[in-house]
């Protein structure tokens, strides 16, 4: 290759060169000065609701477990787990040979009292006929005595007027006998009262509409009666009322405050697919002090018993609501600590920054309390990638909606 080739080569590479360098440069320049584009929301004013969603536990809203109040063999049992029962209905009935004969000796202790009685009245009233005759008799005496002196011996009168006084005071005996009778009766009808009643106790009776959830005890069972002082009496069956059932469900403790009577409650249970609104009935008012919560209860109706004790549900709680809220998407707020700010855009697309007071917070919004006003214009997130005084160019952000917000 010649001289002058090799001068016309170099001078192609250079020239080359240089218009790479000057574009490469030029584009570095450009780019370092064009604004950046940046995704921007606007405060809005509306109803926000704050919620709490946490799971909770379907209970029985009574289970018991029914003892005997007597000792006894079981006679029969037609129940078992997982048998409807109705208010009152008889589930087993107990064997108790020597209680029956207590009961009926106590019967028989009250036809005998009741026959002393009988007797007791019939004393009476022969002792005041023989008052009545005697005091006549007396009376006759004391008053032919009266009118004609001396006629009758004052000896005569003298015993008339004691066998007077004497049947006289035969009547307050028989009546006393009388009334100890009857007080006797008293007692023997208590007794009798008693030991009819826990010929009653031989049955085992349901306190309330719902289902045999345990069976103890079978044919031939003794069953050991059921009181305080026995605390290892077995109990023959359990029954759980499931028609109604209690949802219960721990609240954390920042959350307590906003926790009403009557407060909204959806409940969804995943393994039936339900989807159910609530209200809150009742709570402890009181903190659990190893979970720092506290237990609220929804009765839900459960007639047809497709929910079972011991689901799990998600319950979701209306905390607060604010019908003209000032909000912002919650990734448009940064905070820090206890401090909070965005990256408002003004009118000439610089960022500055503004610290908020923030409010109610719901699923995707936040209630901006202080600091901005409606209208205004703000980052609506990676406010990392930004900087105070930052000129950019702006674009709408996508917001979830308020239904997107209820479904999620």
């Amino acid at each position: 290759m010649s001289r002058t080739r090799i001068r016309w080569f170099v001078l192609l590479v250079v020239l080359i060169a240089a218009v790479a360098l000057y574009l490469f440069l030029h584009k570095e320049k450009s780019t370092a000065t064009a604004p950046r584009a940046a995704a921007v929301v606007q405060v809005t004013r509306g109803g926000l609701t704050s919620s709490l969603t946490v799971a909770g536990q379907f209970i029985p809203y009574q289970i018991v477990d029914l003892h005997a109040k007597v000792s006894g063999y079981i006679q029969w049992i037609k129940v078992d787990i997982g048998d409807l029962v109705t208010n009152g209905e008889v589930l087993a009935y107990l064997e108790v040979p020597e209680l029956q004969d207590q009961y009926q000796g106590a019967k028989q202790e009250v036809k005998h009292t009741e026959a002393q009685i009988m007797q007791a009245q019939n004393e009476v009233a022969s002792a005041k006929a023989a008052y009545y005759s005697l005091h006549l008799d007396y009376t006759r005496l004391a008053e032919a005595a009266r009118e004609r002196p001396g006629l009758i011996a004052q000896q005569e009168i003298d015993d008339a007027q004691a066998r007077d006084q004497k049947a006289e005071a035969q009547i307050g005996v028989a009546q006393a006998a009388l009334q100890a009778m009857q007080q006797q009766l008293g007692v023997s009808q208590a007794a009798f009262h008693r030991y009819q009643s826990l010929t009653e106790y031989q049955k085992i009776t349901a306190p309330f509409t719902g289902v045999v959830t345990m069976r103890y005890g079978n044919v031939g069972s003794l069953i050991q009666a059921g009181q305080d002082s026995n605390t290892q009496a077995m109990p023959v069956v359990q029954v759980s009322q499931s028609d109604l059932l209690r949802l219960r469900t721990p609240i954390p403790e920042s959350d307590v405050p906003f926790i009403k009577l009557n407060g909204n409650v959806q409940i969804k249970v995943s393994s039936t697919g339900q989807i159910i609104n609530g209200t809150i009935v009742r709570f402890t008012r009181a903190l659990d002090p190893n979970t720092r919560t506290m237990l609220v209860e929804v009765d839900v109706p459960n007639p047809d018993l497709k929910l079972s004790p011991g689901m799990y549900a998600e319950n979701t709680f209306q905390l607060q609501h604010e019908d003209n809220a000032l909000s912002l998407p919650v990734q448009a707020v940064v905070r820090v600590g206890t401090q909070a700010y965005v990256f408002a855009v003004d009118s000439t697309n610089h960022i500055e920054r503004r610290d908020v007071t923030l409010g109610i917070e719901s699923a995707n919004h936040i209630q901006i309390v202080s600091g901005l006003h409606e209208g205004d214009t703000v980052i609506a997130s990676g406010q990392d990638n930004y900087e105070a005084g930052e000129l950019v160019t702006t674009h709408p952000a996508y917001v979830p909606t308020t239904a997107q917000e209820e479904t999620e």
